[in-house]
């Protein structure tokens, strides 16, 4: 695991770091702080990482600056703060988990399981994927999307428009962002399920997805029947 800590007071930092190393033990790759955003952008530029933990108030500056940018990225951000009244906000923005200051370390601890178990987001709905598209972050309504494919180390996600956008996050990660009303199809497929117009058994245990638009699917075998329970 390589982790980010972006946070300007040095005892909390130091704190968030030492909580951190207990937690991954050997399994951290590494662990870096930062106090300003001008440094923070410069890391997340030119480093690999898996989590980055965020403070919304930096020296006075505003952490949100720094969150469309965060959110479009492959890692998974985690929000450290005292703003209670901006956790519904960051959790829109996709968001794995936001921790309430003062914390401790079991509350740390159970964000971090998230990230390791894959756990799905129970708190707020996602309403906005943040792409990085011709040097600026845009953002695209989740409202909006039809069906997401994995493609190698990116996604494609495919719009009712019949756009196609790409993302940076996995499959797997924006599984855990995502509303319940989307649902792993295949191992490449992650469908919003009310897009889905016929569940199609062909011969020889072929399964696919017949949409509303009239594209068509794969459905994995072992998907089938949890798949055909939530649709009916």
């Amino acid at each position: 695991m390589n982790i980010l800590i972006i946070e300007d007071e040095t005892r909390i930092a130091k704190r968030i770091e030492r909580m951190t190393r207990e937690f991954f033990s050997d399994s951290l790759s590494s662990v870096n702080r930062v106090d300003e955003l001008s440094d923070a952008l410069e890391f997340i530029k030119n480093n690999p990482l898996d989590v980055v933990l965020l403070d919304l108030n930096l020296n006075g500056e505003n952490g949100f600056d720094i969150l469309k940018l965060a959110v479009s990225e492959s890692f998974h951000t985690i929000i450290i703060s005292a703003h209670k009244d901006r956790a519904i906000y960051a959790f829109e923005y996709g968001v794995l988990d936001f921790i309430a200051k003062p914390f401790n370390q079991n509350r740390l601890n159970q964000a971090f399981d998230r990230v390791l178990q894959n756990e799905k987001k129970q708190d707020v709905d996602i309403k906005f994927l943040a792409i990085k598209k011709k040097g600026a972050i845009e953002l695209i309504s989740v409202e909006d999307i039809l069906y997401i494919k994995g493609s190698g180390v990116y996604t494609e996600i495919h719009l009712k428009s019949s756009k196609k956008e790409l993302h940076d996050k996995s499959l797997e990660k924006l599984e855990q962002l995502l509303p319940k009303s989307f649902v792993r199809i295949h191992k490449s497929y992650l469908l919003k399920i009310i897009e889905m117009d016929k569940l199609v058994v062909k011969s020889g245990s072929k399964y696919t997805a017949e949409l509303n638009n009239g594209e068509v699917l794969p459905v994995g075998r072992t998907k089938y029947k949890e798949i055909k329970e939530q649709w009916l």
